[in-house]
């Protein structure tokens, strides 16, 4: 079965193409359960207004589902709480330049 550390590991390769960065270290990812061959993720955007949630919510699920035991991938794109800088990753911060 695959495990949470395996799921974050594969959503690091889909990296927001406005912003240059993965959606792990963003923060954008709030919450991985797994049911068998089944795994759902829980995640937002940086705003409701990202003209690239269709790609970036795609991509997740396409990267999670290569994953060796996976059947299927769920994503529910949730805005509560909503994101903010400071969800992010210390890696991301220091390489966007944010300060918090």
């Amino acid at each position: 079965m695959v495990t949470k550390e395996e799921v974050l590991e594969a959503l690091k390769n889909v990296a927001d193409p406005e912003i240059g960065y993965d959606v792990v270290n963003l923060g954008l990812v709030y919450d991985i359960q797994i049911n068998g061959n089944r795994v759902y993720v829980k995640m937002t955007m940086t705003a409701p207004t990202c003209p690239v949630t269709p790609w970036i919510l795609s991509e997740a699920q396409r990267v999670v589902e290569e994953l060796p035991g996976v059947e299927a991938c769920d994503i529910e794109l949730v805005w509560d709480p909503p994101w903010n800088p400071k969800m992010m990753s210390d890696e991301a911060k220091q390489a966007l330049n944010i300060d918090y």
